[in-house]
């Protein structure tokens, strides 16, 4: 059964990091593109970043870039986020999700490209 289980949330001051992780067991993440996507209460479920299945590129949502880190060892089947100078805005829940693409080059921070979702972890940003 393929299965996204998200990890490494918490609480951090602004300014902190943490890293998230994304495993996946089921299936082989070679071929997979990989988003993560977060959620605020309140507010629609929205594209963070994302990793395409060939690992030749990445996507970051413009609140993120030049904080957040996308990167995949596929080895161990996992994808990461590494998440520095955290803002309480970007509290909320983040989720990573899967999608089949083959060799593709490009991936897309878009709810809808993706079928398979893990099921969340808390990323709490407060003093």
């Amino acid at each position: 059964q393929l299965q996204l289980v998200e990890s490494g949330g918490g609480l951090v001051q602004p300014g902190g990091s943490l890293r998230l992780s994304c495993a996946a067991s089921g299936f082989s993440l070679d071929y997979y593109a990989i988003g993560w996507f977060r959620q605020a209460p309140g507010k629609e479920r929205e594209g963070v970043s994302c990793t395409s299945s060939s690992g030749g590129s990445t996507n970051y949502a413009d609140s993120v870039k030049g904080r957040f880190t996308i990167s995949r060892d596929n080895a161990k089947n996992t994808v990461y986020l590494q998440m520095n100078s955290l803002k309480p805005e970007d509290t909320a829940v983040y989720y990573c999700a899967a999608e089949y693409r083959g060799s593709a080059y490009v991936c897309y921070v878009r709810t809808y490209e993706y079928t398979y979702w893990g099921q969340g972890t808390q990323v709490t940003v407060s003093s």
